[in-house]
């Protein structure tokens, strides 16, 4: 009896700290109305264009927490503080065309005089539980205060570590107009943010941004869920198509034919970023391994490509800095110029030519 009403009161405790604003919201309303006639909400969810699972066939989810909790894990956080440029963004001359790295999948852009912010998670932790995943020495260069007004803000889909709600409330009085997945408005709603301001598509959309500018929300291969109920809202990659430039936002996803569709439906782009890290042979679906992430970029069309979701947190098993060694290694034989700046160094848009140091060797 008195295990019976432990349990009784531990799971009334988490379900009252689920219901804690950084949760979020499921859609409801009228926007859950729209996310029904989406031809890609079936039996309750949003589904993949392909057979997702989970796991890999023949991998268990008791097996899959044995590794992460038990199995020796080998350098998954750097040894020392990582090395990073503290880029003004303040005051970068209007005429600058450049990106400026976060870390995991954040990241700033200037482009033909708009100001834009993709996945913005600078509170330190990626995770509802800080401590789980803290992110590494050094790699919290810039803070809210350090970022400026923003035109477009572009959310590829509501996972922590993609969507964070102390960054993005403390981020609110400077953001002119959101940019995301059906669905993910929900979360920004209940945070405060201006329904005006936040524009929700389904896949194969555009929007008409302006000035010259226009995005397409276009298919990714993943999931989504803040809480105990997944796929509510639908994950998406972007395709940013501005008065003189073609960018490819890949958000996260797994390897799949949707990136040769949208190489062939949108390419050829000048700048393809796609997701390379926390990746493991048991959930291959839902993340690509390194090898892959070169294969996308030239499926994509990709005239240069950037490697992110890596050098920040530890979600997986893998070591931390494995994730830009191995893709470096397979697109040698691919021949797509990589680049892969510090956290904070300043990516010229229009310089093809423009090189990186291995600047993770230092950091072992």
């Amino acid at each position: 009896m008195l295990i019976f009403l432990a349990l009784l009161a531990f799971a009334g405790i988490v379900l009252t700290y689920v219901q804690l604003p950084k949760f979020g919201k499921k859609p409801s309303g009228s926007r859950l109305e729209r996310v029904k006639q989406s031809p890609n909400y079936r039996q309750g969810k949003f589904q993949n264009l392909s057979h997702t699972p989970d796991l890999t066939e023949g991998v268990g989810y008791l097996e899959v927490i044995q590794q992460f909790l038990f199995s020796k894990q080998t350098r998954t956080r750097p040894e020392g503080p990582l090395p990073s440029i503290k880029t003004d963004l303040h005051t970068l001359r209007p005429e600058e065309n450049v990106l400026v790295w976060f870390g995991h999948s954040s990241y700033f852009m200037q482009l033909d005089g708009k100001r834009i912010l993709v996945d913005p998670v600078l509170s330190g932790a990626a995770s509802p539980l800080r401590f789980t995943t803290p992110s590494f020495d050094g790699a919290d260069v810039f803070a809210v205060d350090d970022i400026p007004d923003i035109d477009f803000l572009f959310i590829s889909h509501d996972h922590w570590d993609h969507l964070d709600h102390q960054t993005i409330v403390q981020l609110k009085p400077r953001v002119k107009q959101v940019i995301s997945g059906l669905g993910t408005g929900a979360h920004l709603e209940r945070w405060g943010y201006d329904p005006s301001k936040v524009i929700e598509k389904d896949w194969n959309e555009s929007i008409a941004l302006g000035d010259g500018f226009t995005a397409y929300t276009v298919p990714a291969r993943h999931f989504s869920g803040r809480g105990f109920t997944r796929n509510q809202a639908i994950w998406t990659s972007f395709v940013l198509q501005s008065p003189t430039m073609r960018i490819y936002i890949g958000g996260d996803s797994g390897y799949d034919t949707h990136f040769a569709e949208i190489g062939a439906t949108h390419g050829p782009f000048d700048l393809a970023i796609l997701e390379c890290g926390q990746y493991d042979k048991s959930w291959k679906y839902i993340h690509m391994m390194p090898e892959e992430v070169p294969l996308a970029a030239l499926d994509l069309r990709a005239k240069r490509l950037l490697p992110v979701h890596w050098a920040k947190f530890k979600i997986a098993n893998h070591p931390w800095d494995e994730p830009i060694i191995r893709a470096l290694a397979a697109n040698e034989s691919i021949g797509i110029p990589l680049i892969h700046p510090m956290i904070g160094e300043k990516v010229d848009l229009r310089d093809e030519e423009q090189v990186f140091v291995k600047w993770w060797m230092e950091r072992v």
